[in-house]
């Protein structure tokens, strides 16, 4: 069985130490202290250009710059508290513990109760396997918060050899009722290592001390452990309970694996040192989407460095990093992942995607293409190389890789639809109009009401000038479901439009307009709308607004056309019918 996690304000709470915030990177820069003057040292080495440097690195989250410029201001000023803070913040994020390791035990010795210096020297005590001086150093009150402080006190004494007071200690930690998942988990975990799989079983099972939360890693290690115990079938049924038919590859090879009768190994911790760096994983996990990423990003950071075979640690900081724009530093964690691992797939993925954001398009396809001969079955690939080549306008490709998924998806599910729908776009791109209404129709027969599908359909019959009642149908359809969409809103207005139906186009065009109030071709749909129920002086400023933002070369050159002569004369000079009202009312 297992439970919830408790919330992120309580889990917050018990993270930091009594009376004391996390200091995240960017909120160190921004503090009164650092927006005082240089310290007098920094402007006498001359070095204030370093400093400013560095603060403006940290504002951004750049770690590798704040690392290098922090470092060159603490050398004109190594005394300095604050300094030492944002240099150990910034060492940490960019993965550079070894660096962070002095500054923090500077900022110790001179004095300073500060968490994240703590956590720094507990995770090099665990590194060199100095569990005692781990041990006392939490006891002593150089508190890294005090969830943190109890799973590791537990990891210290199993280190130690003492089972019986690691034990106490995962008690310890789990008798708060809204943290009891965290002390079950690793003491789970801890039972698991030393061999005793019927005692891991029953907290798992929730049998023994209450439920523990069905995390990916969870599962993964509860299923080796009913594996150990000669179970393989109910650890099957573990893993389809959480994951059912969305599993991603590497769950999917766990349980072929099972299921062709083999004993999986626990291997997840193996050493107290790899609990250790669990807990700062674990931790990472119940605070990544709620903290803020550049604090997260240090407990996964000092995962990383307490287990650097840890993938799921490596995967989490390379999205932490590009949830804060870092894609080169994503990029470079994301190519850490080894091929062999089960993650390799998903961390490509993550890599291209973080190659894209940093503007590199091209280096981003050619890792996809590669990942897509290394692994053609995974549908996903597929689709992820289409996505990216539908996003840069390379139609053709991008329905080559799409056709590619497709292969792969064997009897679609309502899932899937999405694939069907990017597939017609770029099919409709590419003046492939059949195929591409047959992928919409697909789509709609597996998700019937998804509003992108209908407003995209419909949308190419009111251009196309056919299908025109089906079309406002699927359009209303599409604005009920999504009233404060703007283009969608701006599909209805226009296919009253086309309709003739000019005064009814009016109020759904001006709320597409509210909604989407810099969107050329919403602005320029407005005024066209404006001019055939005769407010001719409106539809020009309207379309002088389209012009405003920017819009692409041809839809400039008609919109300045009709500027100069007016939207009849234009449609006259293009063979298109004459604006009449048809059923306007």
């Amino acid at each position: 069985m297992f439970g919830a996690l408790p919330s992120p304000q309580i889990i917050r709470s018990c993270l930091l130490p009594a009376f004391r915030r996390p200091r995240p990177l960017a909120a160190l820069a921004l503090t009164a202290a650092l927006a005082a003057a240089l310290p007098v040292k920094a402007q006498e080495a001359g070095l204030a250009g370093a400093y400013l440097a560095a603060r403006q690195a940290s504002m951004t989250s750049d770690y590798r710059e704040a690392a290098t410029y922090y470092a060159r201001a603490l050398a004109a000023d190594p005394a300095n508290p604050r300094l030492m803070e944002n240099a150990l913040t910034a060492f940490v994020g960019l993965g550079d513990v070894a660096s962070a390791i002095p500054v923090a035990r500077r900022l110790q010795s001179a004095g300073q109760d500060n968490q994240i210096a703590h956590m720094v020297l507990l995770a090099d005590q665990v590194e060199r396997g100095a569990f005692a001086q781990a041990i006392d150093d939490i006891e002593a009150g150089r508190s890294a918060g005090p969830l943190l402080d109890g799973l590791m006190l537990a990891w210290g004494h199993l280190g130690l050899g003492r089972m019986s007071e690691a034990l106490e200690a995962f008690d310890a930690a789990a008798e708060t009722d809204w943290l009891k998942s965290f002390g079950l988990y690793h003491k789970a975990l801890a039972l698991a290592m030393v061999g005793d799989f019927e005692g891991a079983d029953a907290i798992f099972s929730g049998e023994a001390g209450g439920q523990v939360q069905a995390t990916r890693r969870g599962v993964i290690a509860h299923a080796a452990i009913l594996s150990q115990l000669e179970r393989n079938e109910d650890a099957i049924a573990a893993i389809d309970a959480v994951f059912g038919p969305d599993a991603d590859p590497g769950i999917v090879d766990l349980r072929r694996r099972l299921a062709e009768g083999e004993t999986l190994r626990f291997d997840m911790i193996e050493t107290p040192r790899e609990g250790a760096a669990e807990v700062f994983y674990t931790l990472a996990s119940a605070l990544s989407g709620d903290a803020v990423d550049s604090y997260t990003l240090i407990y996964s950071r000092l995962a990383e460095y307490l287990a650097p075979d840890n993938t799921d640690a490596m995967l989490m900081s390379a999205a932490l990093l590009e949830s804060q724009r870092q894609y080169v530093l994503a990029s470079e964690t994301y190519s850490r992942v080894p091929e062999d691992d089960p993650a390799y797939y998903a961390a490509v993925l993550g890599q291209a995607e973080a190659l894209r954001e940093s503007g590199d398009a091209d280096a981003a396809i050619e890792v996809l293409r590669a990942l897509a001969e290394t692994h053609p079955d995974i549908a996903v690939v597929h689709v992820t190389l289409g996505d990216t080549l539908r996003r840069l306008e390379r139609f053709e490709e991008a329905r080559q890789a799409y056709d590619n998924a497709i292969a792969l998806l064997g009897e679609p599910e309502r899932r899937q639809w999405i694939v069907y729908y990017a597939r017609g776009i770029v099919n409709e791109r590419i003046d492939r109009w059949e195929a591409a209404e047959a992928d919409f129709r697909k789509a709609l027969e597996l998700e019937p009401d998804q509003p992108q599908v209908l407003n995209y359909l419909g949308y190419s019959y009111v251009e196309m000038q056919t299908n025109l009642d089906e079309a406002l149908d699927m359009i209303e359809r599409a604005v009920e479901a999504r009233p404060n969409d703007g283009y969608i809103t701006d599909s209805l207005g226009w296919v009253l439009y086309r309709l003739g139906r000019y005064r009814e186009a009016v109020p759904q065009m001006e709320r597409a307009a509210e909604l989407e109030p810099v969107d050329p071709i919403v602005n320029d749909h407005l005024g066209d709308v404006y001019w055939a129920v005769g407010r001719q002086l409106e539809a020009r400023f309207q379309w002088r607004r389209a012009l405003s933002f920017d819009p692409e070369k041809d839809e400039a050159e008609r919109i300045r056309r009709k500027l100069e002569v007016g939207l009849d004369a234009v449609l006259e000079e293009e063979g298109a019918p004459p604006l009449e009202p048809l059923n306007d009312g």
